[in-house]
């Protein structure tokens, strides 16, 4: 039975979020909060935790300590309804190989207990405007499918079940520039109906030109939040992700052999 409550104060919140590896520390003490109807950005440089923030975010990875609340609800303790709000793409989606992109979203939505007439409405919406019914129509399994076309009907499992807060790391990963229009083209949709992105990437430029507000990840913590102006102070968004991270010094090491 879901519990009555009041409004959230943010989409997504995460409180002192911690994660060991053995001896190695992932994500450490991390705080980081969504607002509601943003489009977020979350940089980092590899092996900073931001995708180990993010599966401990929407349950996929328990934290060692720490709390994550999805509209002020805790992902860990009342997970079925955190995850009626979540809509998540991890990154790496593992997915049925032998099914059609149609028989994907039917099963997910039938496992989910959504009406069948339901599903099978928002799956057809889903498959043609994610570009995807030609394939449908051939009968294309999802294990024929492009990387574009993955990173698509993964969407398309996310968004079937109307959640309000959008997870995703790495979307635009491989993606082909007409499915990356594509993608954006759905998650500004999206957002300007009220619901909440947060999107990982390495992109600086692509983060630039989609998000509102950015989080800057690195060594298990946040560096830096804000809107994107704020987090730029002035300058360009890499620019400012460099000096934030820290650079490794190359002077007189930059292969002096190559061209020689």
């Amino acid at each position: 039975m879901t519990t009555e409550r009041g409004p959230a104060e943010w989409a997504l919140e995460l409180r002192g979020l911690r994660r060991e590896f053995g001896d190695k520390v992932a994500v450490d003490d991390l705080d980081l909060t969504v607002p509601h109807g943003s489009f977020f950005g979350v940089v980092g440089p590899n092996g900073a935790g931001k995708t180990t923030a993010l599966s401990m975010a929407v349950g996929l990875l328990r934290p060692s300590a720490g709390r994550a609340l999805v509209q002020g609800v805790d992902v860990w303790r009342e997970p079925v309804e955190a995850k009626r709000r979540l809509g998540v793409l991890p990154d790496g989606l593992a997915l049925p190989e032998r099914l059609t992109g149609g028989e994907l979203l039917t099963y997910w939505g039938r496992f989910r207990g959504m009406p069948r007439q339901v599903v099978a409405s928002r799956t057809a919406e889903l498959l043609r405007v994610l570009e995807l019914e030609e394939a449908e129509q051939l009968g294309t399994l999802v294990g024929e499918y492009s990387t574009g076309m993955r990173k698509k009907i993964g969407l398309a499992t996310a968004l079937l079940h109307t959640p309000r807060v959008l997870v995703l790391d790495e979307p635009y990963e491989a993606v082909d520039p007409v499915s990356a229009r594509v993608l954006t083209r759905i998650l500004r949709r999206f957002a300007e109906a009220g619901g909440s992105v947060v999107v990982s990437s390495h992109v600086m430029a692509l983060v630039e030109q989609l998000c509102d507000r950015v989080a800057v990840v690195a060594r298990g913590a946040v560096v830096a939040t804000g809107t994107l102006e704020e987090v730029r102070a002035g300058r360009s968004l890499e620019d400012r992700f460099v000096e934030l991270v820290g650079a490794p010094a190359l002077a007189g090491e930059e292969l002096t052999w190559i061209g020689g």
